[in-house]
């Protein structure tokens, strides 16, 4: 390494960095080959003081130069429960030079949910699905990369950075095959910890390789000392620079400004003294040097570093109770030590303030330095600042965290309302902790029992386990009023469930029934008991289940909505049970309110959960009254899109529109439906029923199509496989699986996946056979080995459709009798098959009883048809049957 200094445009820090430098200049010159360029990450890791904020202005310096636009953001070590924040800084200033109109033209849709995360609008009520607002997120930042392109983000200190703008980077990173976008990302290893950190290992997972910084080597050092203190340095007192710093850039640079006030000559005889030079310019040295610089700047530096940003004169003399003048003279004497400094114009944001730290380094040592009483009445006067100044609860909730319990009426309530405003903006996280400082102030006991509660509804769609103990605290203590407390044992319930533990569910709605008179309040919670036992399949159902629910919705005329919840639940459960589908509609459209969903009762109405409204769409769908489902399922996907919604709920209403599709015949829309749906479970996470339900349906809809291979693909690589889900999947798992270990040649696990499958079902009572549809491959599956067990289970089925009644049970019924059928008796069958399918909505079914049919009589007209119905139906393996037989015949 020669001693050869970087360019004068280049920082100290730059220094042996020529290897990271052509690899940010390689992705930059990637990024701007064409608009249609991918995107990509790159991460610089390294120790505190290494060069990485000098690499990132260097980054920035290449992309200007190349055309290329750059922004900056920064996380903070005091700000990191900000949420938004770092996202904040880089997106906001972009859209907020558009005027309103263009504002809400350019995010569209996004405007609503994206807008108040970004502080471009006011949050509505009520709370945001997080998921939601990072998919607006990258949404807002994919149509900003096509506008200002080629863009360059560069985030410092990510390890700092808050953790919604983290989940936001993650997603960003999936996505950049499809957004020409670079982003450069700078972090200390080790420094995050829980959600923060697993987002981290994701963005640098998606990552070129990840860039590990060195500190300057001995040749280096001596080359930057020469450079900053002249040239007469000596070899030994070089060698000392390198010594005392470790070769750490930031430490070089600042002792290198020491011995440059200082006068000491760089020579060997000053060597000594380099170690308590080094000493003054870092922690307790930092300390003691900043307070011989007296009480006032003392004070000033403290409260600079309780506000970390926004450091304005006018703001600090305030909080640090200085006369302006004084404080003025106090900005000097710090700036002048080399403590704070005006920030970097290229970096510079709109509320930056006129002051920041040199380094995030002294910015902690200062923040660390102040006493704990004063740094808690800093924090405390920084909030009513903050307060003051408009910018609501939520901004002051950073200081109002970290001022001393004081059992504050009013800071309750500030806490309160910071909490609202999170939820509203999406951020559930930031909400909890603001919910369990005011725990501690301690609020009075008829406000403490509503911020329980509160707590227990910030954290449903994060933390079940956490959501059980507040809700379970807020029931224990009186103050509740009867609404609140049946909606806390409701929430209560959901979320044991979600967490696994069914049995304690039951219990929990079983007790609070028990405590309440007859009325909406009591069959509510009634209502969610046999919600949740209708819905797990872990378990047996209770002997009385049926029977307590039809005697208790028979008592039920539809007039409000815990009577409604009660009717879809009995038809459901009458649609798995396989009892008459005229009854199943009749017990649904007594749920309606003028053959639509009552009040309350919509997708995102909170009160009820998504589960209920599936049980309602899907009782039409296996009725024949796909009309209905079809019209809920893409009512439910139009009215998350429009709202926001993402992640679970989503990624259902996909699944569930892709069940449409299957049902109907329109087989390729419900692969499309439900792979869309399966990238959106996988963001949520596997293992949850959603995923289960959109692999086993996408399975089911692959093996119709004759895409046998691909079935198996998709089964292999999604885990569709036992141990089965805890909840109710339809159409049946084990049948689907069953009939895939048929198809690909494993018979006799099939016939024992589908042996398994009949247990299941008969345990539960589920009887209904287009939702079960082990017995008729079963039946086939037996047909040659034991045609006896084989005709008996098509018997069985045939009844069991017949009680159902609808044209797709019935025809299905007799289609699996007439393929275990020969000669005429079979013809006759198929004929009679042909004829319900034709009448059904099944699509799919219908072609298949026509090619089968035609194959049995030799018919090229049935054939045609048959091979016309497949064909339009996306049923490639059925169509090749069909054209097969054709050629034999002609």
């Amino acid at each position: 390494m020669t001693e050869a200094r970087p360019g004068a445009a280049a920082s100290a820090s730059l220094w042996e960095r020529e290897a990271e430098i052509d690899a940010i200049t390689q992705a930059i010159d990637e990024l701007r080959v064409d608009k249609a360029s991918p995107g990509s990450v790159l991460v610089i890791s390294g120790e505190a003081g290494i060069g990485k904020t000098a690499l990132l202005a260097e980054a920035r310096r290449i992309a200007e130069e190349r055309g290329c636009t750059a922004w900056y953001a920064r996380g903070g070590e005091t700000v990191t429960s900000v949420p938004f924040n770092v996202v904040r800084q880089l997106l906001q200033p972009a859209l907020l030079g558009l005027m309103e109109e263009e504002r809400r033209e350019y995010l569209g849709d996004w405007y609503d949910i994206a807008g108040p995360a970004l502080g471009l609008t006011e949050p509505g009520e009520g709370q945001t699905d997080p998921q939601a607002v990072c998919d607006g997120l990258v949404a807002a930042a994919n149509r900003l990369a096509r506008r200002t392109w080629p863009l360059v983000l560069l985030i410092d200190d990510a390890h700092w950075a808050d953790q919604e703008t983290l989940h936001w980077l993650s997603a960003v990173a999936d996505r950049l095959t499809e957004m020409c976008v670079l982003v450069v990302v700078a972090r200390r290893p080790g420094e995050a910890t829980g959600e923060r950190a697993r987002h981290l290992t994701r963005i640098a997972a998606k990552a070129r390789p990840v860039t590990t910084l060195n500190a300057l080597t001995p040749d280096a050092t001596a080359g930057l000392t020469r450079a900053t203190v002249g040239r007469h340095a000596d070899d030994p007192f070089c060698r000392e620079v390198w010594a005392v710093t470790g070769g750490n850039a930031y430490n070089t640079v600042e002792l290198l400004a020491k011995v440059k006030d200082s006068g000491l000559p760089p020579v060997e005889d000053s060597a000594g003294e380099l170690r308590a030079l080094n000493r003054s310019a870092r922690g307790h040295g930092l300390v003691a040097r900043l307070e011989e610089l007296g009480v006032e700047a003392t004070r000033f530096a403290w409260a600079a570093a309780i506000l970390h940003t926004g450091i304005t004169v006018d703001i600090v003399a305030r909080l640090a109770s200085l006369p302006r003048e004084r404080a003025v003279l106090c900005a000097e004497l710090l700036t002048s030590a080399r403590i704070l400094t005006e920030p970097d114009p290229s970096n510079r944001r709109a509320d930056d303030g006129d002051l920041e730290f040199v380094h995030p380094l002294i910015a902690t040592a200062v923040y660390d330095s102040i006493p704990s009483g004063i740094r808690t009445a800093f924090h405390g006067v920084a909030a009513t600042a903050v307060t003051e100044s408009g910018r609501g609860a939520a901004a002051a909730s950073r200081h109002l965290i970290e001022v001393h319990p004081d059992g504050e009426a009013d800071l309750v309530e500030q806490l309160r309302a910071a909490a609202a405003e999170h939820l509203a903006v999406g951020a559930p996280d930031a909400a909890r902790r603001c919910l369990e400082r005011a725990l501690k102030e301690p609020p009075l006991p008829d406000i403490r029992v509503r911020v329980l509660y509160e707590l227990g509804c910030a954290t449903l769609l994060t933390s079940p386990g956490t959501t059980v103990d507040y809700l379970r605290a807020a029931l224990a203590e009186p103050g509740l009023d009867s609404t609140e407390r049946v909606d806390a044992v409701f929430r209560l319930s959901q979320a044991l469930l979600h967490n696994d533990q069914l049995g304690e569910a039951i219990r929990t709605v079983d007790a609070e029934i028990a405590r309440l008179e007859p009325g909406s309040a009591r069959m509510r919670l009634q209502a969610a008991r046999y919600m949740w036992e209708g819905v797990h399949a872990g378990e047996e159902l209770p002997a009385t289940h049926s029977q307590e629910l039809a005697a208790l919705a028979a008592t039920c005329t539809g007039r409000d909505n815990s009577e409604r919840a009660l009717l879809i639940l009995r038809g459901f459960d009458a649609m798995t049970r396989g009892e008459n589908a005229e009854e199943v509609i009749a017990f649904c459209d007594r749920a309606l309110v003028n053959g639509r969903l009552a009040p309350g009762l919509g997708w995102t109405d909170t009160e009820w959960g998504i589960e209920l409204l599936l049980m309602l769409a899907t009782a039409y769908a296996y009725a024949d009254r796909l009309d209905r489902a079809e019209s809920l399922y893409t009512d439910a996907l139009r009215t998350y899109e429009s709202a926001g919604w993402s992640g679970g709920h989503l990624a259902l209403a996909h699944a569930y529109v892709g069940l449409g599709h299957r049902l109907r015949g329109r087989l390729k829309d419900a692969e499309s439906s439900l792979r869309t749906s399966l990238v959106l479970a996988e963001e949520v996470g596997r293992g949850l029923p959603l995923y289960w339900s959109t692999t086993c349906n996408l399975v089911d809809t692959l093996l119709v199509r004759g895409h046998v291979e691909e079935a198996w693909k998709v089964a292999e690589q999604y885990n569709f496989a036992p141990p089965y889900p805890s909840t109710i999947v339809l159409p049946e798992p084990r049948s689907v699986r069953g009939r895939l270990l048929l198809a690909v040649g494993r018979t006799a696990e099939g016939i024992n996946e589908l042996e398994a499958a009949e247990k299941a079902t008969a345990a539960r009572g589920h009887h209904n056979t287009v939702t079960a549809t082990w017995g008729a491959a079963l039946a086939r599956s037996l047909a040659t080995e034991d045609p006896r067990r084989a005709a008996e289970l098509a018997a069985s089925i045939r009844r069991r459709a017949e009680r159902f009644g609808t044209d797709t049970a019935i025809g299905e019924a007799i289609r699996l009798e007439a393929a275990l059928a020969t000669g005429r008796k079979a013809a006759s069958l198929y004929a009679q098959a042909v004829t319900y399918l034709a009448a059904s909505p099944s699509g799919y079914e219908h072609a298949a009883a026509r090619v089968e049919y035609g194959i049995t009589i030799r018919s090229v007209s049935e054939l045609e048809r048959g091979l016309t119905l497949a064909e339009s139906c996306g049923a490639d393996g059925l169509a090749g049957q069909a054209r097969e037989a054709l050629d034999r015949i002609g």
